[in-house]
């Protein structure tokens, strides 16, 4: 028999090579072959490539631990083992041997913690069924001394592997010299040589009741179901005996646990004494700590006895109330005079009120009582102080604003403008400017009704200026009425339409350049004087900024005190949340300014019934005064002057739609002949809305121009279909004029050259009808025949054509002798046609031009279709009909 693999030992010494550095040590290294075979239905092996490789069992120690392992070795390009894979014999969780293997060496080794399971695990064959024999029993023996379990052993029964482990251990005899020097023979097995970790699968004892057994039976080799039966049996009345052996030895149980109890007993005794001795040592520490405590609390008592009565003395004199701020608060004068000790009086209050709070305050006082009651009595100071500066205050304004409301030298008067002077009220409110912080500071909620009260009072005084500078206003400019109706009448009703009504615009950016300058500054000091706390900035330049800082110079008022007042759109942006003070700020300033804006509307719509084309240079006016005032006008102005710059473009829509239903209401006249009235008299309205742009207002004009341009274009198709028979005529000659009309302005404006450029191809369109009707008119058996010829060019070779019906050479000699003969009447006769129904003459020239190159350009082509087709007859020739025509 050849040698085993496991017996060979440079097999052996390459393994532990091959895994040197790991402290492992090879126990058993084995050649296996490699497969991932199946078994088909005949019972023979159907394998892909068989692959050699080694199987080597190792172990680890680790002080008292072992852990063992199956490593798969496979040989290098160069012969040399290497690790291939490496599998934890704890994990192995099933030994099977394929039953389908009539050799019986091949088998399988199934582990628990494989990450796919589904894919089958690969089979191993061995030399022979000694070699599997021999490598199983190993593993076998590695699993139960280390891992102290079995895996589960399938194909192959446990028994006959214990009884061939057994005949099949070598022996080996070694020597070893005794005292005295002799050797003597000493029989060992090969696993104990090889490795102390394989040990028997049964114990001797097992071994020889087992030897006892098999030797009571005699049994063939078919016997084997018997005998496993037979076992099965003797099995269960074993255990059977062993509940019996159990069941006896109750007594002797019950006497142990009679022995736990009794020595759980004394422990439980000791446990609670143990507990009692600590309970009276502890007692005995805490009595020593309390004599400890109360002997240095006695020594610090005289100590901080001593820094309290120096710390209340303290307190007391904070708490004192001087006689004559008392006095102020209670019951003093708010008179100018009287001011200065009104607001010492709040300073002292503000700050005794801020001592009297934790952070200024030792928490320890806050809670006693006669801080408590201190508190209280300045709280009630405060309210009272408070109370009579607000009715106070709120007097004041109304005084104030009564004053001049009452005298009539402050407003305009008949023949008189009077530019709003607003120098004296603030110079009286800011006497009491440091008042109201210090009202801020000890309440803030007080500023809401004053605020309240001083825009009621000065929303009154701005209306009532407003109002009656705006009626001077208009009451003073002279300026005739343009015509509202521009595009529609008789000749004469725009004959008034070039009176100069520039003083209306001149009204209007008055009217603004007035008063809102003085609106932002009446914006900023209310910010300032009412203690917003809004961001400031400095008023940058611009157009309406030049205009308000004119203003101020010549009321003689600089006020170095105004804040510019962010818009809330502004602050929205750039600290991407809304200020509460900016809120309340917007909606005082609504309060301040809300009916002011009546009189600048009223300003606008008399403009508009004067000259609507007016709304053009307005909305320029208002649209600069927008952009110049957007980094430093409040809130409510801003939205003023929108609203005025929506008020204008409304008016100017409407003038627009009004214009716009008088182009349609010429759709519903009767047959209309040449040039449109709305053509021309568009060319002067454009002119004129060109002189009034100003500013931003280019947007405004273009909307304009593209409405009425659509329009006149759409009407001017609709009566042109209204009689189909001169339609191209009417279209030519109204286009023409369209381009005629606006020619310069096309050159300028952008727009304009849009809607030229669409009336230039429109024209030459209706040209191209027209002069086609004329000649087809005259020509038609010529280009009907040239027609026919082009249609069956496309069907048939041009060699055919002659022979077909209504096509011969007699058919084209009859053609062109109706044609041809009189030719140079034809010609005049559509002079004539061309020059009957045109209104305008000064388009017959070019349209006569027109005419014959066209003529010439469809007879050119005819002659090429009759030399084609009919090479040898004779047709007069290209040249021979441009001369006559040009001699016409």
């Amino acid at each position: 028999m050849a040698k085993s693999s496991a017996d060979d030992e440079e097999l052996r010494r390459a393994c532990e090579a091959a895994i040197e550095g790991t402290k492992q040590s090879i126990v058993m290294s084995i050649r296996v072959a490699k497969s991932r075979g199946v078994w088909g239905k005949s019972g023979k092996l159907g394998r892909q490539m068989a692959k050699p490789r080694v199987l080597a069992l190792s172990v680890k120690s680790k002080g008292q631990r072992k852990k063992a392992f199956l490593r798969v070795m496979k040989y290098s390009s160069g012969g040399v083992l290497e690790p291939a894979k490496m599998y934890k014999l704890k994990h192995l969780s099933k030994v099977e041997v394929i039953t389908n293997d009539p050799s019986g060496c091949t088998f399988t080794l199934g582990f628990d913690n494989l990450r796919s399971q589904s894919v089958a695990p690969p089979q191993w064959t061995m030399r022979n069924t000694d070699d599997r024999n021999r490598l199983l029993v190993c593993i076998l023996n590695i699993c139960k001394d280390v891992l102290g379990r079995l895996p589960k052993v399938v194909g192959i029964d446990i028994v006959e592997m214990a009884l061939w482990a057994k005949d099949n251990t070598p022996v080996v005899t070694t020597q070893r010299s005794t005292e005295d020097g002799g050797p003597v023979a000493e029989t060992v097995t090969e696993s104990d040589l090889k490795v102390t970790v394989e040990k028997e699968l049964v114990s001797q004892a097992e071994e020889e009741d087992m030897e006892a057994l098999l030797g009571t039976y005699v049994m063939g080799i078919g016997e084997a179901e018997a005998f496993s039966e037979r076992l099965k049996r003797e099995l269960q009345a074993l255990e059977a005996a062993n509940v019996h052996a159990i069941l006896e030895s109750e007594p002797l149980v019950d006497e142990v646990l009679n022995g736990l109890e009794a020595a759980t007993n004394i422990v439980d005794d000791m446990d609670e004494w143990l507990g009692i001795f600590n309970v009276k040592l502890r007692h005995m520490r805490e009595d020593i700590e309390s004599i400890e405590t109360r002997n240095n609390k006695l020594e610090m008592q005289s100590v901080n006895n001593k820094a309290l009565i120096e710390e209340l003395d303290k307190v007391i004199e904070r708490l004192r109330v001087p006689s004559e701020y008392a006095a102020s608060l209670t019951g003093g004068s708010f008179d100018e005079a009287d001011m200065l000790q009104n607001i010492e009086a709040c300073e002292w209050l503000a700050k005794a009120l801020r001592g009297l709070e934790v952070p200024n305050l030792d928490p320890i006082y806050a809670n006693m009582r006669a801080v408590k009651e201190k508190r209280a009595e300045l709280e009630k100071l405060k309210a009272t102080f408070v109370r009579r500066a607000s009715d106070f205050l709120r007097n004041y304004f109304a005084s104030l604003v009564d004053f001049m409301v009452s005298d009539k030298s402050y407003f305009s008067q008949r023949g008189q403008l009077k530019r709003p002077d607003h120098a004296d009220l603030r110079y009286k409110c800011r006497t009491y400017a440091r008042l109201l912080q210090h009202l801020k500071g000890l309440d803030k909620n007080c500023l809401g009704p004053l605020r309240k009260a001083y825009c009621s009072s000065l929303n009154l005084l701005l209306r009532r200026e407003a109002r009656e500078f705006a009626n001077e206003l208009r009451a003073s400019t002279k300026v005739s009425r343009n015509p509202t109706v521009w595009l529609e009448g008789s000749t004469g009703s725009s004959q008034n339409a070039n009176t100069d009504t520039s003083a209306v615009s001149d009204a209007y950016a008055k009217m603004l350049t007035i008063f809102i300058p003085l609106l932002v500054d009446e914006s900023s000091f209310f910010a300032h004087f009412m203690c917003f706390e809004v961001p400031a900035l400095a008023p940058p330049g611009g157009a309406g900024n030049d205009k308000k800082s004119q203003s101020n110079n010549d009321n003689g008022n600089d006020d170095d005190d105004d804040l510019g007042i962010m818009d809330i759109d502004e602050t929205d942006k750039k600290t991407g949340k809304n200020s509460p003070d900016l809120t309340a700020l917007n909606e005082s300033l609504q309060d301040l300014l809300d009916g002011i804006q009546e009189d600048f509307y009223a300003v606008v719509d008399w403009a508009y019934k004067i000259d609507p084309l007016r709304c053009i240079s307005m909305h320029g006016i208002t649209e600069r005064y927008l952009s110049g005032q957007k980094a430093d006008a409040a809130g409510f102005v801003r939205l003023l002057l929108g609203d005025l710059e929506s008020r204008v473009s409304m008016q100017f829509s409407r003038f627009v739609d009004e214009a716009c239903h008088q182009i349609e209401r010429n759709e519903r006249n009767v047959r209309q002949m040449g040039v449109l009235p709305y053509i021309p008299r568009f060319a002067a309205l454009a002119t004129r809305m060109e002189q009034y742009i100003q500013g931003q207002s280019r947007d405004l004009v273009d909307q304009a121009y593209t409405k009425f341009v659509s329009i006149m274009f759409v009407t001017l198709e609709k009566i042109a279909q209204q009689d189909p028979k001169y339609a191209d005529i009417l279209l030519l000659e109204n286009y023409a004029a369209f381009q005629n009309s606006l020619y310069d302005l096309a050159n300028v404006v952008p727009t304009l050259a849009k809607f030229y450029h669409q009336a230039s191809e429109a024209y030459e369109q209706a040209c191209t009808r027209h002069i086609s009707m004329i000649i087809y008119y005259q020509f038609e058996r010529l280009f009907q025949f040239a027609k026919k010829i082009e249609d069956l060019m496309y069907t048939i070779t041009p060699e055919e054509i002659p022979f077909q019906l209504g096509l011969s050479k007699m058919e084209l000699r009859k053609m062109l002798k109706s044609s041809l003969s009189g030719v140079d009447k034809s010609i005049a006769a559509m002079y004539k046609k061309l020059q009957k129904n045109l209104a305008s003459e000064e388009l017959l020239p070019s349209l006569w031009d027109k005419c014959k190159k066209e003529f010439l350009d469809k007879y050119e082509s005819f002659v090429q279709l009759v030399a084609k087709v009919y090479p040898s007859e004779n047709v007069p020739g290209v040249t021979e009909m441009r001369g006559l025509l040009a001699s016409m």
